[in-house]
């Protein structure tokens, strides 16, 4: 068996046939339209089922994440976690964020064909979503598999989780550095560092993937987060 039907049936075990189907086909379409607009350097089944499929699914086994009505997947790129997380929770609702529109339009697409209505596409930038009433402290969790640091990501996300609600970034090897430079920030915005999953170690995954489960504890000060391209030039620290 080759690694792909491996993977689709550890998938067809967990999810069912019908789930699964719609993520391998989404897998595929992804692929078709990549040729044409660069989503993912994964060009090969397998690998992408590893690294963008099975990745994105960790979230489901944990509990803060079970207990979700709303949740935003910031930076989406190629609908990454949150399609494959839409499919597996048709009770929940996604809203998958981007700032690059041309991503969002081939979601939007590939979803529709596939039937996935769970979801909501917002093109906007992060720091102008997180002073939006409409999603300020409303979101249960936020989850993000995005290329910012987690000091920059932190002021992208906390200020749109609501107190009680769980930020999840899927972070690489460099987690806890990452964490010890992101402290003060975490703070700042209203969060506290839970705990560190490595979803990934039991199964010797390739996609290396931890989950870092920073909970909001208090409201976000109002001047966060600061305009556009600001935590990046200069991260809270």
């Amino acid at each position: 068996m080759s690694m792909k039907d491996n993977l689709v049936s550890e998938l067809n075990n967990k999810y069912g046939n019908n789930k699964t189907d719609k993520m391998v086909n989404y897998m595929q379409r992804i692929l078709e339209i990549n040729e044409h607009i660069n989503l993912t350097a994964v060009r090969e089944e397998g690998e992408f089922l590893e690294k963008h499929i099975i990745d994105s699914l960790v979230c489901n086994d944990y509990e803060e994440f079970q207990r979700a009505k709303l949740v935003v997947d910031m930076g989406t790129g190629g609908g990454f976690p949150g399609i494959p997380l839409a499919i597996t929770n048709p009770n929940k609702k996604f809203i998958l964020v981007d700032s690059l529109n041309k991503r969002l339009k081939v979601i939007d697409q590939v979803a529709a064909e596939l039937g996935v209505e769970n979801i909501e596409l917002l093109h906007t930038r992060a720091e102008d979503m997180g002073h939006n009433v409409k999603y300020r402290e409303k979101i249960d969790v936020c989850v993000s598999r995005a290329v910012a640091s987690l000091d920059i990501l932190s002021e992208w996300c906390l200020p749109l989780v609501k107190k009680g609600g769980y930020f999840i970034p899927y972070k690489g090897e460099g987690a806890e550095y990452e964490i010890a430079a992101a402290e003060t920030a975490i703070r700042v915005l209203g969060g506290n560092v839970d705990k560190i999953e490595n979803p990934s170690e039991d199964k010797n995954a390739i996609s290396g993937h931890r989950l870092i489960f920073i909970k909001k504890v208090n409201g976000t000060p109002k001047r966060f987060p600061r305009k556009p391209g600001i935590a990046k030039k200069t991260p809270i620290r």
